[in-house]
């Protein structure tokens, strides 16, 4: 074996057994003029195909696969022999070569000709372990396909394994002028470094793992840092520590309990005050723009494209045959400002979940929710979900809490049940979804349903989160008047006009409140200390809304 062989595979081994240790990202923005610009987008293109190529044998070996009578005797072995059943799709795995290392090998047969001068060696084994990843979905059940890129579509992001070959980023040392490029196939693009920004300062402190360049598309080849197709790159760096964590950002100690639906959040800590909030309030998306500017796209569509429609409007069907559309310029200049729309929004979704996750953690280290289905609720929520994202919430709440030494605990929900369980006499009510209190004849509430639920994570135990009557009934008294005072607040938000969301038990802004003797004078809970707060005389029956009413 040679020295170069022999160093390589001493590189191969290091590699391997090094520990993982925690990442975290930096973004940092590209000067890219045109010539640049032009061999960037070449460069994708060329990852584009080759990635197309090896997602392709990739499919071919899984679908072999799967059609070896093999793989449906393993199917058939008892999952309670997990050994056989592992050992049986591994060795059905290895004779059909469908395993990360057997398409990096493959890949080396792809990457040839006009490809190989683009795609370097590394980064070609970036793109099979992304096609395999996309396989393996597919293979364990967690996808039904997988999706080629179109040119129309492009590539937009490409990757490497480490910063010592083929696409890295370079920073110059102080003495030099601090100045950080991005080099990739002899091109030596400029970063625009802002030292004057502590998050910046403190990730360039740290090892870079790895980069990643990124291509975004912009309004128009016009706006700020666009090249002449319309986009902006930008370069990623997968840095080796923490993120930094800014002094503003506190971090509490208590226990908080959560309770989040598809368009509401209410949280209850164990020291604090209790709040029921629409999630994500200030996220107003211009709908009947967008509206009118997928309208626009229709009309210039059938006027590009009028021999696809018949009397009626309706598409022509074609069978199997794909319908070729033509595109108009305004076509395409709308396109553009729809997206343009959507980017901005999706901008402000990001900004409001991190500024809602800070206030989260300010509250409490230990936090508490119920374990959700993301993908349920989007079949029947789906216009709340798509807009304010719950499930992208939850996972950057996850991080977060994470890099500042806390935990994020969530419970299951079949086990614990909140929103059906009652504290007081221990039993499990199923509830429609159209009763947003909870009153039980034991005399626990009404309470908004919300609130309870949270009320109740929030003193779980999180090593054994099982509910129990004895756990809950020495916090009961205490945080009955912080649970009303948080109602009380939506209330009055109702009143001055903001748009809620039937869930929060409220009738519609502007419009008469329902009346129940079981809810206190308005005046008496604002101005009352809580410690002054008495229970209700005629806890009656709450206000309930019809199923027909209940919205997302």
């Amino acid at each position: 074996m040679s020295k170069k062989c022999q160093g390589q595979r001493k590189q191969k081994e290091q590699q391997e057994k090094r520990p993982a240790t925690p990442t975290f990202l930096l973004e940092l923005p590209l000067v890219v003029d045109p010539g640049q610009a032009a061999r960037l987008r070449a460069h994708l293109e060329a990852a584009r195909q080759l990635y197309n190529a090896i997602l392709s044998e990739g499919q071919k070996r899984l679908r072999r696969m799967r059609a070896d009578p093999a793989w449906q005797e393993a199917r058939a072995l008892p999952r309670t022999h997990k050994a056989e059943r592992a050992a049986a799709f591994s060795a059905l795995r290895k004779a059909h070569g469908f395993s990360e290392a057997a398409l990096h090998e493959a890949v080396k047969g792809l990457r040839v000709g006009w490809i190989a001068e683009h795609i370097e060696a590394v980064l070609a084994q970036t793109l099979a372990t992304r096609a395999y990843r996309a396989l393996n979905r597919v293979c364990l059940g967690k996808a039904t396909r997988v999706r080629f890129k179109s040119r129309g579509r492009g590539f937009s992001s490409i990757e490497n394994k480490r910063n010592d070959t083929s696409l890295r980023f370079v920073l110059q040392p102080p003495e030099a002028g601090n100045a950080g490029f991005l080099l990739w196939n002899g091109d030596q693009v400029p970063a625009l470094i802002d030292w004057k920004d502590e998050v910046v300062t403190h990730g360039l402190k740290h090892r870079i793992k790895y980069a990643r360049l990124i291509q975004r598309p912009a309004s128009s080849p016009r706006a700020a840092g666009a090249d002449a197709q319309g986009y902006r790159y930008v370069v990623q760096l997968a840095l080796e520590g923490k993120p930094h964590h800014k002094p503003k950002h506190t971090v509490g100690t208590s226990t908080v309990g959560g309770d989040l639906g598809p368009s509401t959040l209410a949280l209850v800590p164990q020291e604090g005050e209790a709040s029921l909030q629409v999630f994500c309030a200030e996220l107003a998306p211009d709908a009947k723009a967008i509206r009118r500017l997928q309208r626009q796209m229709e009309r210039q569509r059938r006027a590009g494209n009028p021999e696809h429609y018949d009397e009626k409007g309706r598409i022509k069907k074609q069978g199997k045959r794909k319908l070729r559309w033509m595109q108009s310029k305004r076509y395409q200049a709308t396109r553009r400002r729809k997206a343009s729309k959507e980017r901005k929004l999706v901008a402000h979704r990001k900004s409001l979940h991190g500024r809602k996750v800070h206030e989260v953690v300010a509250l409490g280290s230990t936090i508490i929710i119920e374990k959700m289905s993301y993908k349920a609720w989007q079949k029947t929520f789906g216009k709340s979900v798509g807009l304010r994202a719950p499930g992208m919430f939850v996972e950057l709440l996850r991080r977060t809490v994470a890099s500042t030494g806390g935990i994020l605990v969530e419970v299951p929900t079949r086990t614990t049940a909140l929103s059906q369980w009652c504290h007081g006499c221990g039993r499990r009510v199923k509830k429609p979804l159209s009763q947003r209190w909870h009153q039980c004849s034991c005399g626990v509430g009404p309470v908004q349903r919300d609130l309870y639920s949270a009320f109740l994570a929030a003193y779980l135990d999180p090593a054994d989160p099982i509910p129990s009557c004895a756990r809950y009934q020495g916090y009961w008294e205490g945080a009955e008047a912080r649970l009303r005072v948080a109602h009380e607040h939506s209330i009055q938000r109702a009143k001055e006009g903001q748009a809620l969301p039937r869930s929060l038990g409220l009738a519609r802004a502007g419009a008469r409140l329902p009346k129940s003797s079981g809810e206190p004078p308005q005046e008496s809970a604002s101005l009352l200390r809580w410690e002054e707060l008495e229970a209700w005389a005629e806890p009656l029956e709450p206000p309930l809304l019809s199923r027909g009413e209940l919205s997302e």
